[in-house]
Order: structure tokens, then sequence, then C-alpha cells
């Protein structure tokens, strides 16, 4: 017995926050039953026939500045991306003459500056160098590659619904992981495995609604789950949270109920492409975008936003690093059973 316990039992009903019993891990209600893996993989691989239009996440959108280049390799493809002003270019990462990294170029005046010989690239492009269709969406910014995705290109990728930018906080935290998209989208389609493999964070989760194998008429597959956010020891905040996959790569959990609603999750998987042992990487960029309709939300985010932005991608990047382990044991385990061999071994 805690020496709370009487404050607990006289908690206000109208207090966002709320106590949680102090019940053992070993004594939840299992969920395997309801995490049953056809289900899973029936609707991992619907999502998995979504369009993209072509479009891949590159990174934070305040990771790309105009004061020196950004780069990455997506599926293969490596990449350089920069400001000019307001607007963010994605282009080929090696410089047409000879080659060289144009991450390690200079930023002069909206164009990039190859070290090597001083060739000028800019928006306009020159000797068949030429940047990629991209977008900043103010969180993420996006980069179009055609001769990848091999899909019908959309304008603009698939951008969730998010809370507005007047009153909201985001924070994007980044991973890589050994494994495929596929094995990031199924991690966040099993909602079941919150409270028992992430005790620190989740408690008393329920899985109120889940697809069918079957599907739906309209085609989106939606989990909706209660579930109590933990704060700080016994005390913690119940919502009601939706998971849908938008896209092939992504996975939205939102708050549609409780404190919150609204704020959304999004766990974007992007194809880095092979590394040094020949296995694929793959990128987990997740966004966290909060918002509260309570009053003064927006004035105490602005003001307080230099230390919750760190303490967001903190709570993301620790459960995203238990989380790899499932993500990369499932492609252990398909690897191993496909041609025999074990990623790492």
């Amino acid at each position: 017995m805690s020496v709370l316990d009487p404050l607990y039992r006289r908690w206000p009903d109208t207090w966002p926050v709320r106590p949680i019993d102090p019940d053992r891990w070993a004594a939840q209600q299992p969920t395997y039953r309801g995490a049953r893996p056809e289900l899973i993989s029936a609707v991992l691989d619907r999502a998995q026939r979504r369009p993209s239009g072509n479009w891949y996440v590159v990174a934070a959108s305040r990771e790309i500045g105009a004061d020196r280049p950004f780069g990455i390799t997506i599926a293969g493809i490596e990449l350089v991306a920069w400001r000019d002003g307001d607007r963010v270019l994605v282009g080929p990462g090696a410089c047409p003459h000879l080659g060289a990294p144009m991450a390690l170029a200079a930023v002069d005046c909206g164009a990039l500056v190859c070290r090597w010989h001083g060739l000028r690239l800019d928006a306009d492009g020159a000797y068949g160098w030429k940047p990629f269709p991209s977008h900043d969406d103010g969180v993420l910014v996006w980069v179009r590659l055609d001769h990848v995705g091999g899909e019908e290109p959309t304008e603009l990728p698939i951008v969730p619904t998010r809370p507005t930018a007047g009153s909201r906080i985001a924070a994007v935290a980044t991973l890589v992981g050994v494994c495929e998209p596929a094995d990031i989208v199924a991690n966040r389609l099993d909602p079941w495995h919150g409270a028992w493999f992430h005790p620190y964070s989740f408690a008393r989760l329920e899985v109120v609604e889940a697809p069918s194998t079957r599907g739906t008429a309209d085609g989106e597959d939606r989990f909706l789950v209660d579930v109590t956010f933990r704060v700080a020891g016994r005390i913690g905040v119940p919502v009601r949270a939706e998971f849908t996959s938008p896209d092939p790569r992504t996975v939205v959990m939102r708050i549609v109920s409780g404190e919150g609603v609204g704020s959304v999750v999004e766990t974007h998987a992007t194809p880095l492409g092979a590394g040094p042992d020949g296995w694929p990487r793959t990128a987990i960029v997740e966004a966290v975008v909060a918002d509260s309709p309570r009053p003064g939300f927006g004035i105490a985010t602005r003001r307080a936003a230099a230390a919750l932005r760190p303490l967001m991608r903190h709570t993301a990047t620790r459960l995203w690093r238990d989380d790899l382990d499932y993500a990369e044991r499932r492609y252990q385990l398909r690897t191993a059973a496909q041609s025999g061999r074990v990623p790492g071994r």
C-alpha cells in the first residue's frame, strides 16, 4: 500500500491524468489471441498495395538548412538536400563532373558549390544533374524518386492530417535498423504488444476495434485502441487512439478522444539500401505532432519548445530502440526461412 493511496482514491474525475493500479506486469491480460499472425499479415499486405506516389521521407524539416547540405542514401541512391531560402531542394549526391560528394559541398546564395573544382549546382541543374521533386510539409522533407518507386507519380506526398500549426509542437526522431520497411510497418500494425513490450510507457491497453483479414468496403484498415500513457510512476493519461496506414511505408497513430485529441504520431519507414554487410537498412523517421484544445497550450508549448522537443525525441527513440528488436527479429526469421542465412551472422 502506498502513502499516496488516499489521494488516488479522491482523484478528481475532471483531471486529464489518472492514477494507474499497480498491477504486476505478468498479471496483465494476454493479448496473443487478438494479435493473430494472419490478421497482421493481411493488414500489412493491404498497406503495401496502397499508392505512395513514389515519395520517400528524407529527414525532419529542421535538419535541412541553408548553411550546409544534408546527405542521405535512399534505396541505394545517394542524395543531397539543402535550402535555397524557404525552398528545399533534393538532388543526386554526386557531382556530375568527377563524382565528388555534394553532401560536403558549400552552400552559396542558394546553390551548391563543389569543393573539388568549384562547379555550381542550383535548382536549374547542369551537365545532366537535376534536382528531384521535393516537398517540405513543415515537419518532414520528402523526395520523389520515380525511377525507384515505379508507381504513378503524384504531385505531393500523402501527408496525414495534423494539428494546426498555431498551437502544435512537433519533434522528429530517427533511427536505423537492419530490416525492410515492411518490418517497421508490421510492428506498428500490431498495437497489442504495447503494454507488454513497453510497460514503462503504456498501461491498460485494449484493442477495441480491429480490421478483418478480408478488409473493409472503404479500403481503410483501422485499429482502435484504449490505452493509458504513463507520465510518471502510477500516473497516466488515458486516451483512445486509432492506427491507420495511409501508404506502404507509413503508420499513423491519432488520438481520437481524451487529452491531446487530434495529436498524431507518424511512423515513416525509408529504405536506405544495403549496408556494408549486404543486409538492408531502413530509417525509422517518427514525427510526433502534439496539440491540445486546452486554453494556453499553444503559448506554453512555444515558451517551452526548446526543452520539450528533446524530451519528445527521447521518448520516441526509447520506444523504437525496443521496437527495432521486434522489427529486426521479424526480418531475421523471414530471411532465415527463405534463404537459411541470418543477418549479422
